[in-house]
């Protein structure tokens, strides 16, 4: 009696043991939610658009946030994508507010620009309130999304290309488009895809989304029903090509646009990559190296040269004399015995884009470079750089991994769009290496090992998260 009794209690010990192993090796089933929302201002045609005029021909298209949501059970990614070109002062606000009233940490949520040119800048400080309204209509967002959230969901990724780039600086191009389709049953709920180019723009006197725009418009009108995203991966060097057999330049836009979902269409219609599975995130601060400093007799000199204004501090974007603040800055350091930033991480950025030792007031979330989150999917790595991240750094971390191992590259993620450049670029001092300086009135340049140096952070990110 006493060891049928022993007996019966080992194989309930074993069945709660199974079942208890088996809810640890197979997590609830992935649920996705998707919602999109407009965030034209409705005062559009008096903001500073990026490239510093009022867009006063008016709207040609409305701009738009996307956001696709993904659980399984126990953690919970957010992917926001927007029709600006990044989202300052909106993005350390969403982190606190979905970390306290979602539960949210900010490695899990994604932020990712389309890098559209013909939007409100929120780096002015008269656009600061559209950054605080892009808070409020983001949050909401991402609510509308969770509250959507249905599954069974599998995901598939794929790749194609989109060789209509002009890369700058570089010989190599990097032309692959990446997409991830979320299917529920036979349907498809979502697809994200990215490439690596700055948005063909239609012009600099309307608010509209660039060719990626109508890309994701065209998607989503082959696909009634399913939300398109779009996000631009590594391309901080490259160029959306215009097609030379169309004259009008609207026209040619939103041609582009069909072309790119011509792509994407290609990729879902063919073999693509399972990544269901289990979900996981996290985010680092790279610190990136910085050069040692002009002389300061070569500051002087070079301050007379220019003719630059010394006694207006620093000044922010469209002020004529912005490009300037960075040789002012760096004459204060000298005439205050400071040390010299020697990484990216010894300063912080504000609001306006100015990088500073400290904030003038403290804040749950400082932008310091360089940030990176890299997320799991079950088995794709789908990784998000701050910043203008150029194309041969992409190109670096990918080739690391090799075709065995899925990998979704995306950079302008979260806020202020600094360039990440090459060795090459620093090295000749072109425009990308130059915006350190002349947008964020960094008294020092970048030192040629940043490239080496971001593509080894990340790809150590990229194996941790791998279990490598």
């Amino acid at each position: 009696m006493h060891s049928h009794r022993l007996l019966t209690l080992i194989l309930i010990m074993a069945v709660a043991l199974g079942v208890a192993t088996a809810s640890i090796a197979e997590p609830a089933a992935l649920r996705a939610g998707t919602a999109k929302t407009v965030i034209t201002p409705t005062d559009a045609t008096e903001r500073v658009s990026v490239m510093g005029v009022k867009p006063e021909n008016g709207l040609e298209h409305d701009l738009y946030a996307r956001a696709l949501t993904l659980f399984d059970g126990k953690t919970r990614l957010v992917i926001v994508t927007y029709d600006l070109n990044c989202l300052d002062v909106a993005t350390p606000l969403l982190r606190v507010r979905c970390r306290d009233q979602l539960e949210l940490p900010a490695e899990n949520l994604i932020l990712l620009g389309t890098h559209n040119h013909q939007a409100p800048i929120q780096i002015v400080p008269d656009n600061f309130d559209y950054g605080r309204d892009l808070a409020d209509r983001i949050f909401i967002l991402v609510q509308q999304a969770i509250a959507n959230e249905e599954g069974p969901v599998r995901l598939e990724f794929g790749c194609g290309e989109g060789d209509f780039v002009i890369a700058m600086g570089s010989k190599e191009k990097d032309i692959e488009v990446q997409v991830l389709r979320v299917m529920l049953g036979d349907t498809t709920k979502a697809v994200l895809f990215n490439h690596p180019a700055h948005p063909l723009q239609t012009g600099t006197d309307t608010t509209s989304v660039g060719h990626c725009g109508y890309a994701v418009d065209d998607i989503e009108h082959r696909i009634p029903g399913a939300l398109a995203l779009y996000a631009s991966a590594a391309g901080g060097n490259q160029f959306a090509k215009k097609p030379r057999d169309i004259k009008d330049r609207s026209q040619a836009v939103q041609a582009l646009g069909t072309t790119l979902a011509d792509v994407v269409m290609g990729v879902l219609d063919g073999a693509m990559e399972d990544a269901t599975g289990v979900l996981s995130s996290r985010l680092e601060i790279i610190s990136l190296p910085l050069a040692p400093p002009i002389t300061l007799e070569e500051a002087r000199a070079l301050a007379a040269k220019k003719e630059v204004p010394l006694d207006i501090g620093r000044v922010p974007y469209p002020h004529p004399d912005r490009e300037t603040n960075w040789i002012r800055v760096l004459l204060e350091y000298y005439e205050g015995g400071r040390d010299f930033p020697k990484h990216t991480a010894d300063l912080i950025c504000t609001d306006d884009a100015f990088l500073l030792e400290r904030l003038p007031e403290p804040r749950e979330f400082p932008c310091v470079y360089e940030e990176t989150i890299v997320a799991r999917l079950g088995k794709l790595a789908l990784v998000a750089m701050q910043g203008e991240v150029c194309a041969p750094i992409g190109l670096r971390i990918k080739e690391a991994f090799g075709k065995e191992q899925p990998l979704m590259l995306f950079a302008y993620m979260g806020e202020h769009n600094l360039y990440i450049p090459t060795r090459e670029i620093v090295e000749h001092d072109l425009y990308q290496a130059q915006v350190l300086r002349t947008q964020y009135a960094c008294p020092v340049g970048w030192a040629p090992e940043v490239e080496d140096e971001m593509i080894q952070a990340v790809v150590r990110m990229i194996r941790t998260s791998l279990g490598e």
